[in-house]
């Protein structure tokens, strides 16, 4: 069994609207245009809530929910009906990744690779997917798109790398120098066989 599939998978939105626990709360929300409306939390839990609200809200719609004096935490109108919303959490720090054409193909590899950003201590993380240009890497800390990383391949030099993209706990590394296509064989060998 390997460790993706040893992996719990990620609940459903049903599942996650059921472990909500109810509560009876005030907050503000922060409407796009400026415009703040007092509303009532119904429910919550770490990805989401319900509220009741004066105004139609959109699916789809940003909003900033504050309460108890707290800062306004971004989140996303995922369902409006009869003066009641569902706002998740999460989606709101979901940015879309710009998609590109691939220079080259990726070739999915198992095994482990040595990532190190500036000024930090060097750890093993989990190699995707590798082309000549880049990697697909599963994260322990979380870059910052532009932000540079080395790259160890066990018994090779480090490769310098800037981070193209982060979704959830991965992120996408394009090298500064492409590595030569019979190296690139050599790696997808060695970490196919460890």
């Amino acid at each position: 069994m390997s460790d993706r599939d040893a992996q719990p998978a990620r609940p459903s939105a049903a599942d996650r609207r059921r472990e909500r626990r109810p509560i009876d709360m005030r907050g503000n929300m922060l409407c796009d245009g400026g415009l703040m409306h007092v509303v009532e939390l119904t429910d919550l839990n770490y990805g989401g809530c319900r509220i009741a609200t004066p105004v139609a809200l959109a699916p789809g719609e940003s909003v900033k929910l504050s309460v108890l004096g707290r800062v306004a935490m971004p989140a996303e109108v995922r369902w409006y009906q009869d003066g009641k919303a569902g706002l998740d959490f999460e989606a709101a720090f979901k940015t879309p990744r710009k998609r590109v054409d691939r220079k080259s193909d990726r070739v999915e590899v198992p095994g482990e690779i040595s990532l190190r950003a500036a000024g930090k201590i060097s750890y093993r993380v989990r190699v995707l997917d590798l082309s000549s240009e880049g990697c697909r890497v599963e994260l322990v800390e979380m870059p910052r798109i532009g932000d540079r990383m080395r790259v160890k391949f066990d018994a090779l030099e480090m490769l310098e790398a800037e981070v193209c993209w982060v979704e959830g706990h991965t992120a996408g590394l394009k090298f500064d120098n492409r590595v030569h296509p019979a190296v690139l064989d050599l790696l997808v060998a060695r970490l196919r066989a460890s």
